[in-house]
């Protein structure tokens, strides 16, 4: 797991609940539970301050960071997406994006990022579709300085959802990686019997994993997946681990937060 990944997981999915700050000490000693180094986690942070994700604040008379309104925004709607029990409605349109990026390998990859875990996948050509408009597109691609022109509509001419879904998403892949990801998952009941420092790390790395998903499905309508569409499935099992793990995992962090509030800047 990359430092910067068990920053962002961290704030996300804990601190959330928590005022969106913590002291640096128990970031790092969370991420050291799912075995980043200390040096690794305070270069992370520094980039994500860098970046404009996190902004050093000092409270209670300890030095830490928190997260910025930009990184609140995204990582609300990630967690929003982690967490939802089902696809949202679809009202049968396409969501059609054409990005300029001036012929720029380095700025083609940031564009393919961004649009990639806003649910957008690739037609080829600077043109990018999701089932549905993502209230981020525009701050994301205006943030990267990308002309960007954008329509949510039918296609012309008319075309099998089921065929363009096939075409832009490898769903054999995703699906395959659904099916091992859910047979993967503990039990619920063993995952009940854990203790919080083990709960805090298996729930991080799951839920880290799970995430990871955001990147290559866009919670596609069951209207154009496959019959006996794994995804749901694991969506439902991951859901009911995450759930049993999450007080134990809280407590830990909890505990990580009160032990940091025995130091001072």
């Amino acid at each position: 797991m990359h430092a910067r990944s068990a920053v962002v997981d961290l704030y996300g999915d804990h601190l959330r609940h928590r005022g969106w700050w913590a002291p640096v000490s128990a970031v790092v000693a969370l991420a050291a539970e799912v075995d980043v180094q200390p040096a690794a986690t305070r270069t992370a942070i520094s980039r994500l301050c860098a970046q404009g994700w996190l902004s050093a604040r000092v409270a209670h008379g300890l030095r830490g960071y928190a997260a910025t309104p930009r990184a609140q925004d995204r990582w609300q709607g990630a967690h929003e997406r982690v967490y939802a029990e089902r696809p949202a409605p679809w009202d049968g349109r396409w969501h059609v994006v054409h990005v300029s990026t001036g012929g720029e390998r380095r700025r083609r990859d940031q564009v393919a990022r961004t649009l990639e875990f806003l649910g957008y996948g690739r037609l080829g050509g600077g043109g990018w579709v999701s089932p549905r408009p993502n209230p981020e597109l525009a701050p994301s691609l205006e943030g990267l300085a990308v002309g960007w022109v954008a329509v949510h509509g039918d296609l012309e001419p008319p075309q099998d959802a089921a065929r363009i879904a096939a075409r832009v998403w490898d769903l054999d892949g995703l699906g395959a990686d659904f099916a091992d990801f859910s047979a993967r998952l503990p039990s619920v009941a063993g995952a009940g019997r854990l203790a919080p420092g083990p709960a805090y790390s298996t729930r991080t790395r799951l839920v880290h994993e799970w995430r990871r998903f955001l990147f290559r499905d866009p919670a596609l309508p069951p209207d154009v997946l496959p019959t006996s569409w794994p995804g749901q499935q694991a969506r439902a099992r991951f859901l009911e681990v995450a759930a049993t793990l999450s007080p134990a995992a809280g407590r830990h962090v909890d505990h990580a937060l009160e032990v940091a509030g025995t130091e001072r800047a």
